[in-house]
C-alpha cells in the first residue's frame, strides 16, 4: 500500500481508495451541539403549540356538534310525546356525551396546572373548615363536607403528580450525566476506526471529467451530446450510483451525496439542455430534477437516484463494490452501422439484435497521460489505451447494464472487438 503509519491518531492510511484513521468514539458519534439542542427545543415547543391548537379546535368543534345534537333532541322531544319517535337515539346520544365527558376528565386530570388551580379554589378559605363553625352545624353536613374534601384531595391534589414529574426530571438528568461520564471515559480509553472518502480526490475527478468548471459549478459534457437522452442519463446514473455504493460506509458519506445529487445531477441536466439547445429551466421542466424519461410505451422511468432517495441513504456496510473508474473514464458512442449483425460480445450472451458502440476514453479526450500523477487523479484507475475507438456490438440489455454499472469491461470479451472506420 506504500504507507507507513507512525501514529494511529494523527495520521491516516489509504485502503481501497478510502482513508482510515484511529479516532475517539466522540468523533464518530459527536454529542449534540448547542445549536442543535436549541433547534430541538424549538421544534418541541412548536410541536406543543400545534398540539394545543388541535386540542382547542377539537373542543370547539365538539361544542358545536354537541349543541346541534342537543337542539335536535330537544326539538324532537317537543314535537313528539317525550322521546318516542321513529328512531330511538337517546342511547346513542348518551354514549356520545359519556365518551366526550370521559375524554374531558382524562385531559383535565392530566393537566397539573388545572388540578392545582381547582384544588386551591376548593380547599382555601372555606368557612366549614373552622372549628367553631363546624360545632354549630349538623353532623351530617360536616361529614359530607369532610368526604367531599377527601375526594378533592384524592383526585385533584397535584402533590403526587408533581412528585412524579420531579422524579422523571431527575431520572433524565441522571441519564444525561451517566451518558456524559461514559462518553468521557470512552474518549480517554477507546479508539475507533474512522473511514473517510477522499472527498478532495472525488472533487478533482469530477472536475477532470468535466462535470464542473474551474469555479466548481456544474457544466455540460459535450462528448455525451451524441448519445440518446436515456443513455446520457444512464451514463450519469452509472457514475453516481457506483460512487454512492462504494462510499456508503464512509463517515463523510454526506459529502459524497452532495457531489452526486448536485454536481452530477445538474451536469446531466445541462448536458441535456445543450443537446436540445434549450435552457436549464426548460430541461428541468421537461425531465424534472429526478431526470425522468419515458419509454416507448409512455411509461416513466427513473435511472438517476432521486433527490429523496439520495437524502434517505444512510451509513451501510461495504459489500462487493464496483469501481467507478471504468464508468467515469469511458463513454460509448452509438454508431449508425448497416453491416450484418454480430452477436453480443458480453460473456454468455448469444443475442444477435446488437448495436455497435465506439469506445471513447477520458484520457484521450483530455489529452492527459494517466501515468503522470500530477495531472491524473491519484488512485484513480484508467482503461488501457488500446481500447480507445474500438467498436463493440452489444445487445440492449448489456449496454444498459454497462451504462448502469452492473457489469464492467471485465464481463465483455475484449478480443471480439470490431474495427469500424
Amino acid at each position: 500500500m506504500k504507507t507507513a503509519i507512525h501514529s494511529a491518531v494523527s495520521e491516516n492510511i489509504s485502503f481501497l481508495g478510502m482513508e482510515l484513521q484511529a479516532v475517539p468514539p466522540s468523533v464518530l458519534h459527536p454529542p449534540m451541539t448547542e445549536k442543535a439542542m436549541r433547534a430541538r427545543k424549538k421544534y418541541l415547543r412548536q410541536k406543543e403549540v400545534r398540539a394545543l391548537e388541535l386540542k382547542n379546535a377539537r373542543e370547539r368543534n365538539r361544542k358545536k356538534l354537541g349543541m346541534k345534537i342537543l337542539q335536535h333532541v330537544f326539538k324532537k322531544s317537543k314535537q313528539s310525546d317525550g322521546f318516542k319517535f321513529e328512531f330511538q337515539i337517546e342511547n346513542e346520544v348518551r354514549e356520545i356525551f359519556t365518551t366526550w365527558a370521559d375524554e374531558v376528565v382524562q385531559n383535565f386530570l392530566g393537566s397539573l396546572e388545572e388540578r392545582w388551580e381547582w384544588h386551591r379554589k376548593l380547599t382555601a378559605g372555606d368557612f366549614l373548615s373552622l372549628r367553631h363553625i363546624r360545632d354549630q352545624l349538623p353532623q351530617e353536613l360536616v361529614e359530607a363536607y369532610d368526604k367531599f374534601q377527601e375526594q378533592v384531595d384524592k383526585y385533584l391534589s397535584p402533590v403526587q403528580a408533581r412528585k412524579a414529574l420531579e422524579k422523571e426530571e431527575r431520572r433524565v438528568e441522571e441519564e444525561e450525566e451517566r451518558k456524559y461520564a461514559k462518553r468521557t471515559v470512552d474518549d480517554l480509553t477507546r479508539l475507533c476506526v474512522k473511514v473517510d472518502a477522499p472527498i478532495e480526490l472525488v472533487r478533482k475527478a469530477v472536475k477532470m471529467a468535466g462535470f464542473t468548471n474551474s469555479m466548481g459549478r456544474p457544466r455540460p459534457i459535450k462528448l455525451l451530446i451524441a448519445l440518446e437522452d436515456t443513455d446520457i442519463i444512464k451514463w450519469y446514473a452509472g457514475v453516481g450510483r457506483r460512487w454512492l455504493d462504494f462510499f456508503c460506509c464512509c463517515h463523510n458519506f454526506k459529502m459524497v451525496k452532495i457531489v452526486v445529487t448536485y454536481h452530477l445531477r445538474f451536469s446531466c441536466i445541462l448536458t441535456l439542455a445543450e443537446k436540445h439547445e434549450s435552457t436549464k429551466l426548460e430541461a428541468i421542466k421537461h425531465y424534472t430534477k429526478d431526470l425522468k424519461v419515458s419509454d416507448l410505451n409512455g411509461n416513466e422511468e427513473v435511472y438517476f437516484p432521486t433527490e429523496r432517495e439520495v437524502k434517505m441513504m444512510g451509513d451501510q456496510n461495504l459489500s462487493d463494490p464496483r469501481p467507478v473508474d471504468g464508468a467515469l473514464s469511458l463513454a460509448l458512442i452509438r454508431l449508425a452501422y448497416d453491416e450484418p449483425s454480430y452477436s453480443c460480445i458480453a460473456h454468455f450472451c448469444d443475442r444477435m439484435d446488437t448495436v455497435f458502440y465506439r469506445v471513447r476514453l477520458l484520457q484521450n479526450r483530455l489529452n492527459v497521460n494517466p501515468s503522470v500523477e500530477e495531472k491524473w487523479v491519484s488512485g484513480m484507475g484508467a482503461i488501457h489505451e488500446s481500447l480507445n475507438r474500438k467498436c463493440l456490438p452489444l445487445c440492449s440489455d448489456h449496454i444498459n447494464d454497462l451504462y448502469m454499472g452492473k457489469i464492467t469491461l471485465q464481463d465483455i470479451d475484449c478480443t471480439s472487438f470490431v474495427d469500424v472506420d
